[in-house]
């Protein structure tokens, strides 16, 4: 049996912020931000800055791995502008995609950071249900 756990997703992107662009990622990142959460499946976005180190950490819940090709359709542009302030230094995805999203992924990052994935051991959530978001 498939539960709303069995395949929710949890990406983590660790994000090293380009010298003198920290103002530029925060406003990319902000508009990225407000644009999924009106129109995004995303359960869950949160990002965080380490200003001393110059890292961002972006965690996204996702309700599965349709949920994440539809935020891939969406959100390009603003993933692009995101991406001008920024490299990627690592990116892990805790749960298990279907295999094209895996590959998917596989080839976006190539060889330019490590990927790593988690298999669920056990896990529950408390989030209050919401309706899946329908594409623009």
């Amino acid at each position: 049996m498939t539960t709303q756990t069995d395949t929710t997703l949890l990406f983590h992107n660790t994000m090293r912020i380009a010298d003198g662009h920290l103002e530029g990622f925060r406003a990319a990142v902000r508009r990225a931000v407000d644009f999924v959460q009106q129109h995004g499946p995303q359960l869950m976005v949160q990002t965080f800055v380490d200003e001393e180190r110059m890292l961002a950490h972006s965690f996204q819940l996702y309700r599965d791995s349709d949920a994440v090709r539809l935020h891939w359709k969406l959100a390009d542009p603003y993933i692009q502008e995101v991406m001008e302030h920024c490299r990627v230094e690592g990116f892990e995805v805790f749960g298990e995609p279907d295999a094209d999203v895996t590959a998917r992924m596989r080839a976006m990052l190539g060889d330019r950071c490590p990927l790593t994935f988690c298999p669920r051991i056990a896990g529950f959530g408390r989030f209050a249900a919401a309706p899946p978001v329908q594409s623009a």
